[in-house]
């Protein structure tokens, strides 16, 4: 097996590299690391988040299948083999998808070339990121982006402008890059453009994107959670038809709440935004899109206590959206939101 690419979350090996039009096969080993804010790896892994986020990821790929959604998907791995679900012994942190060749866009008098995609057909990562929102956190970019003028309330669908907490009658489609240092939004013309898709494609694209949102919000409703947004992914097959590509469902992708508490990889900004470290980040990023890291020092660790807290997070919900027992001693999950609170509140 060829180790490939290890990014913040998780590494990918391959048991067989995708050529030309033939997806290959690869394995997603979940870490216990995480990103927030476009950094890369942060200071402190969090415990058995990366296992915990192979179970949400592989539950939510089986439901999509039930619905006749096509997805990379292919099992976990367990003593060498890839199993359903359903037939693990024992968690597992490593998942089997098919590999699609990654089309990477070229630099070009500052910006980025993306002309690869008006040559190439098939089985290849779409180079975008699909955001649904069914309600408006007071941490969503959507509220900076209407102040600096780069979106507006018609792009939205909205008649007056939204406040920090809003449901939404209807999901709104949001598009950024995917394979840039800095994911930048765009609108669907651009996205289209960009990615040389046709009117069809888009259309697609946005109607799985509404229906995958329907089954995760489903599928967290029972637990007493707000599905407010998730981002989702998507490639072409060989015979270029779309895949959901990555993982999708988990805290990490999506970003859920209960009782006002974030229960996801937003906790995590959160904790961060109320450093000195992220005003620096900020101040870096609006001095240089492409090289911003390098004015700035490595974040700040988290408190023990917090890491901790964080990681019963992670393993209830997959105790709780899976319906079984993966991860013994964690609380249940309405005593990890509980205990969350309390640390919001310290603030």
């Amino acid at each position: 097996m060829k180790f490939l690419k290890r990014g913040s979350v998780k590494e990918l090996l391959a048991v067989a590299e995708p050529q030309g039009e033939n997806p290959g096969e690869g394995r997603f080993v979940f870490t216990d690391s995480y990103s927030v804010f476009d950094w890369g790896e942060m200071p402190d892994p969090i415990s058995d988040k990366g296992t915990a986020l192979c179970l949400i990821g592989a539950h939510f790929f089986e439901k999509l299948e039930a619905k006749g959604i096509r997805t990379h998907y292919l099992g976990l791995e367990e003593g060498g083999q890839l199993k359903r679900l359903k037939d693990l012994k024992a968690p597992s942190r490593v998942m089997g998808v098919k590999l699609l060749r990654v089309l990477e866009p070229s630099l070009k008098d500052g910006g980025y070339d993306y002309s690869v995609y008006r040559r190439e057909r098939s089985n290849f990562l779409i180079p975008l990121e699909v955001i649904y929102r069914n309600a408006l956190p007071a941490g969503s970019s959507v509220f900076r982006r209407l102040r600096e003028g780069s979106l507006s309330l018609e792009d939205l669908g909205l008649k007056e402008p939204p406040h920090p907490g809003q449901v939404l009658e209807e999901p709104i489609l949001d598009v950024s890059t995917k394979l840039e240092p800095t994911d930048r939004y765009l609108t669907w013309s651009e996205a289209q453009e960009l990615a040389a898709l046709t009117d069809e494609e888009v259309s697609e694209i946005r109607r799985l994107t509404l229906e995958i949102d329907r089954v995760i919000t489903e599928a967290t409703r029972p637990l007493g959670l707000l599905n407010e947004d998730g981002k989702v992914e998507f490639g072409f097959d060989r015979g270029r038809r779309l895949l959901v590509v990555d993982v999708v469902g988990t805290p990490d992708e999506c970003r859920f709440t209960a009782e006002g508490v974030p229960l996801s990889k937003e906790l995590l900004r959160i904790l961060y935004r109320r450093t000195p470290w992220y005003k620096k980040l900020q101040e870096a990023k609006g001095r240089d899109r492409l090289r911003w890291k390098e004015y700035i020092s490595e974040p700040p660790p988290l408190s023990p206590r917090t890491v901790e807290l964080v990681s019963w997070m992670y393993r209830a919900l997959a105790n709780e959206l899976t319906s079984r027992i993966w991860f013994e001693g964690v609380p249940p999950l309405k005593e990890v939101i509980e205990e969350l609170k309390a640390v919001l509140e310290e603030g």
